[in-house]
This record gives structure tokens, sequence and C-alpha cells, in this order.
């Protein structure tokens, strides 16, 4: 199991790197409350969001009871520090304004219950930056800047075994990020296995994630592994951690601290050595702020956290993306320049996915200006025309017409949508999985998984 150190971010790194920028920094210091003196320094470089509150883990703790235990999480994103109020009781207010996210440009004054902080630019900079001069890393791709910057802290990552937290919007690379991190580790070539927290019903997560002897419960016809033991000596992607119910939180938390696991029905612990890799679309500080997620499980897998900007925050990438997704599946076909305009002016709600997904759909049914058809899919009613289109399938009507409990009728209708997915998918790209793993935005080995469990 992974060890709780930040040895990695001294650990060399084998990328190119440009070399390193000093960043912006902002210090904040107390000027009013029971911790007025206190200071604290924030710049780009730092690992994770520095938390301001009561609780134990924050970075700059205060004693205020009128402050809650995780009160704003504040980053340098650019120029600015970025503040957020990650579900504060008493709110924030930045000059007398209260709000929900302000950006910083420094001599602002922070109110956090009876606590005022002031903000200052740090004129001495922040420490350095490294940037790679790479386009992608392992199967990643992206030479935006903020993508550069990020990719010698995958490096540092991969030769790592820290714990990490990959948070971004849905169709942002999360899996493929985690996979390519696995692959330049030294687990490469052991298991890389995906649990989505999403995919699965509710009665049936514990028995997935830690397996079950042979009549354990209704159904349990053979003993079957969890996903811990089919990771041993690899990585386990957990995904959509955010939805994983709080009441199995603390069964996971044990596992990972223990690095042990026992079979729902079983009698013995078995020793599982894991590297964690944990995925989510939400906002994992104000879930723990809401109650909906433990505090402790956050601090044991964000040892390490990567925050992925959605592609709308990296237009330089969208060109250098559209051209390898068409390299991937395109057949040998020139790629169609002209259509440039189109793709970076759109905003992509569904980010790399839907790209990736765009650029299958042109390659499939070639020049779509005057066919009838639209290059995003958009739906027609013209309030959402940058969302994908939606259409309502047989299948869900069938279902929702049998009246069944919820995660049963949730997992008939994924399972067919997975059926009638992947033999698309498959049937698009001549049944090459590497080709349609890549143009589905999804890892060849998740594709495979799925593709075991529909037929």
């Amino acid at each position: 199991m992974a060890k709780d150190d930040q040895s990695w971010l001294n650990a060399p790194t084998t990328l190119k790197q440009a070399p390193a920028v000093p960043t912006c920094a902002f210090r904040l210091s107390v000027v009013r409350g029971p911790d007025a003196g206190a200071d604290i320094v924030v710049d780009a470089a730092t690992a994770l969001p520095t938390l301001v509150g009561t609780g134990e883990h924050a970075n700059l703790r205060l004693r205020d009871p009128e402050a809650s235990r995780r009160h704003v999480s504040l980053e340098v994103q650019g120029p600015l520090l970025r503040l957020r109020d990650v579900g504060s009781t008493n709110g924030t207010r930045v000059n007398g304004l209260r709000v929900a996210e302000a950006f910083l440009a420094g001599d602002e004054t922070i109110e956090l219950g009876s606590t005022l902080i002031h903000v200052v630019r740090d004129e001495t900079g922040g420490r350095p930056l490294p940037e790679s001069h790479e386009e992608s890393f392992g199967s990643y791709v992206g030479k935006s800047l903020a993508m550069r910057r990020l990719y010698p802290i995958c490096e540092r990552l991969a030769a790592s075994d820290v714990p990490l937290v990959i948070e971004g919007e849905t169709g942002t690379g999360k899996e493929a990020l985690a996979e390519a991190i696995h692959e330049r580790g030294p687990r490469a070539g052991k298991p890389f296995v995906i649990f989505d927290c999403t995919s699965v019903p509710g009665s049936l997560i514990e028995a997935a994630l830690f397996g079950h002897e042979k009549g354990a419960f209704t159904g349990a016809a053979i003993a079957k592994a969890g996903v811990f033991e089919e990771a041993d000596g690899g990585t386990l992607l957990i995904d959509e951690i955010g939805d994983l119910d709080i009441a199995l939180q603390a069964k996971l938390l044990r596992a990972i601290q223990k690095a042990e696991v026992k079979r729902i029905g079983g009698a013995k612990w078995t020793k599982v050595d894991v590297r964690i890799i944990a995925a989510t679309r939400r906002d994992l500080d104000a879930e723990v702020q809401a109650g909906r997620f433990r505090d402790d499980l956050f601090f044991r897998l964000a040892v390490a956290r990567i925050v992925l900007p959605p592609l709308r925050e990296r237009r330089e990438d969208i060109e250098l993306l559209a051209r390898h997704f068409w390299q991937m599946y395109g057949r040998g076909k020139p790629f169609p320049a002209d259509v440039l305009p189109r793709l970076t002016s759109h905003s992509w709600p569904g980010n790399v996915r839907e790209l990736a997904n765009t650029i299958a759909r042109l390659v499939a049914l070639g020049d779509l200006e005057g066919s009838g058809h639209d290059l995003f899919m958009q739906r027609r009613d013209t309030k959402h025309v940058d969302a994908p289109g939606v259409v309502e399938s047989d299948t869900i009507a069938d279902v929702v017409s049998q009246n069944l409990e919820f995660p049963r009728a949730r997992e008939l209708v994924q399972r067919e949508f997975e059926r009638r997915y992947v033999a698309h998918l498959l049937e698009q790209h001549d049944g090459d999985l590497e080709r349609a793993a890549a143009a589905s935005g999804i890892g060849l080995r998740y594709l495979r998984m799925i593709r075991a469990r529909v037929r």
C-alpha cells in the first residue's frame, strides 16, 4: 500500500524541461481575531490548495469559533489568487462583500467569522515552477501551459507510490492520466484495475471492492476476489469516489490504512500491495464540509492532488487533440483543416471526450456540411446549443415502466448502453480495441472490462 510521504516532491524528473520560472505568490496575514499575527504564503508550486479553517488539516489553522473547520481554499491561478468558500457556516467576505468564489490580485481583506486576513502580493515571488517541453505524458495529450506545468509533477508522481486524487469535470481525461501515471511508474506491467463507484449498485459495492466468499449472500454462487485483490502489486483507480456512500468510506479507509481486506463472509484478512489513485468530478472540499465525504479519508487519499482544467480553459490544445484523434482512427485520410475554426470556437461542455467523439463522427460521416448532420450533435433546443445531444431510448422507457428499485433500473440501463456503445465503437474501428479506446476517451483495460461484462 502506498506510504504517506511526500518524497515524490523532490524526486528527479526525466522529462525535458524549460528553465524553471518564478511564479507569483501571495502572503496572507491575520490582522484581527484570536490568531492575529499568524501568516502563510501561497504560491503556484503548492501541491494542494491551501486550506484555511479550524480543522486539524487546515494549512492556516484558526481558533476562531465563528470560522468553519474547512472555511476557504486558496490556490494561485496565473497572476491571481483564487479563493473558494467550501461550504462554510457563516460565509466569507472579501472587502466586505459576501462571496462564494473570488479572484484576488493583492491588497484585499478576507473576513472569516471574527477573523480578518489581509492579502498582499509577495514581491519576492513564489518557488520556481518547472515547465516541460513535451506535448504529451504517455497517452495523455496537451501542449498548453497548464499541461506543460503539470507533466513534471506527473512524472514525479509516477515514480512515487503515494495516494493521488485527480479532480476534473467529466471528460477531462482523469482515467487516461491515471493509466499514464501507472504505465510510467515502477508498477507498469502489473495490474491496473478500475473501479467505478457509479457503475455498481449500492448493495454490491462492498463485495466488488473487497470480494466475497461462496454463499456470503443470495446470488454468491462462487467465491470472488474484489478489486483490491485483483490490483495486488499494481494500481487501483477508484473512479468517481465522491459518489461512494459514506457508510462504505470507513471500510475503504481501513483497507487503505491497514493494507488488508477481508471478503464478505470470510474469516481472514488478506494483505494487499496496491497504489491508490482516486478520481472525481465532484468538489471534494465542499463534499467534506457538507459531511458527505469523510475528512480522514480525504486526507489519506489526497497526499498528492491534481486538478485537470476543462478543455475550454486550454483552447491551444484543441487542434493538437483533434489531429491526434484523427491520426488514431482516420485510416490515412487527410485531416480536414477547414473544420478547425468550428472546433476551436466550440465551448466543449463534454471536454476531451466530446472532442474525441466529434472527430470519430467526422471520420465516419465525412463532410458534414449540408448532409443533415451536425458536427457537435447539438440539442434541438437552441437554449442548449453547446450541449451534447440526448435521446431517450426504448430501453429507458422499458426499464422505467417496470417500476424497479433505482439501483436495479440503473444497472439495466447502463448495461444496455454499454452493450450498444461498445458494439458501435468496435464496428467503427474494425474491431481494433486500441483505436476504439482512443476514440472513446477511456482506457484500453477498462474497454476490455466493459466488453467482457456485456458479452
